[in-house]
C-alpha cells in the first residue's frame, strides 16, 4: 500500500539526486531551456574535401554550449525550402579553384532578399596560413577582398561578422590536373613552412583555437 510515508521518502530522494548534478550545469541548462526564439540557427555550406563540414560542426558546438538551437545543413546533400524559422543564418563554404561552391553559391542567391531581415555571417575555408608564414600580407588581404568582401557588396549583404579559416589540402580527392597544379603551387611551400601531412598527401592547416574564438565571438553578437 501506497502511503504518505513512502512519498515522502521518494521526494527526498529525488532532492538527494538532485543535489548531486553540478551546480553549473543546473545553471546553464535552466539559461538554455529559457532561450528566446532568436536564438534559432541554421548553419549551411558546402565543402569540398571536408574542412568546412569540421569547421561547421565546431562552431555549432560552441553555438550549442551559448543555448542556440542550431540545425546544420550540408547545401550538396539536402536542399533548404525556406529559412523564415530562422534568425540567425551561417553560411559557409570551401574554396573551389578561386571560387565559392556552387551549392553556396545558390543558395546565396536563393534567398538574397531573405537575409535583409536575418542575422547573416558568412565564412570561407581555404590556405590563409601559407600567406601569413611567408608575410604576405598584402596577398592575403587581396584573396579576402576578392573572395569574401566582393561577395558582400555582390548581394548587398550585411554580416554582423565574417570569417576566413584555413581548410585541408587532401591530394587524394583531386583530379589528375588538379593534382599537379596544386602539388607546383603549395605542397613545397606546406613543407617549407613546417606543416605536416595528416595522413599521406592530406595537410589539415586549421587552427581549433581561432575558430571556437571566432564562434563565441559570433554567439555574443548574434545576442546583442
Amino acid at each position: 500500500m501506497f502511503t504518505t510515508t513512502h512519498f515522502c521518502k521518494i521526494k527526498l530522494m529525488t532532492v538527494a539526486s538532485l543535489s548531486t548534478i553540478p551546480r553549473e550545469k543546473m545553471k546553464r541548462n535552466e539559461e538554455n531551456n529559457k532561450s528566446p526564439a532568436n536564438l534559432k540557427t541554421l548553419i549551411a555550406y558546402g565543402t569540398c574535401f571536408g574542412a568546412t563540414a569540421g569547421t561547421a560542426e565546431e562552431i555549432m558546438k560552441i553555438l550549442d554550449d551559448e543555448g542556440f538551437d542550431v540545425k546544420l545543413s550540408n547545401l550538396k546533400e539536402e536542399r533548404i525550402p525556406d529559412i523564415s524559422e530562422y534568425n540567425l543564418v551561417v553560411v559557409d563554404s570551401g574554396m573551389e579553384m578561386g571560387h565559392w561552391r556552387s551549392e553556396t553559391e545558390d543558395f546565396l542567391k536563393k534567398f538574397q532578399k531573405n537575409f535583409e531581415n536575418k542575422k547573416l555571417t558568412l565564412f570561407i575555408s581555404s590556405l590563409k596560413t601559407v600567406e601569413e608564414k611567408e608575410g604576405k600580407t598584402g596577398l592575403f588581404a587581396k584573396i579576402r577582398k576578392v573572395w569574401l568582401e566582393d561577395k558582400i557588396l555582390k548581394y548587398y549583404f550585411k554580416p554582423i561578422t565574417v570569417g576566413f579559416f584555413d581548410g585541408i589540402l587532401d591530394y587524394n580527392k583531386m583530379s589528375f590536373l588538379t593534382r599537379k597544379f596544386m602539388e607546383v603551387g603549395f605542397k613545397l611551400q606546406l613543407q617549407k613552412n613546417g606543416f605536416k601531412e595528416v595522413e599521406s598527401v592530406v595537410y589539415d592547416l586549421r587552427n581549433w583555437d581561432e575558430i571556437r574564438s571566432w564562434a563565441r565571438e559570433l554567439a555574443q553578437r548574434a545576442k546583442e
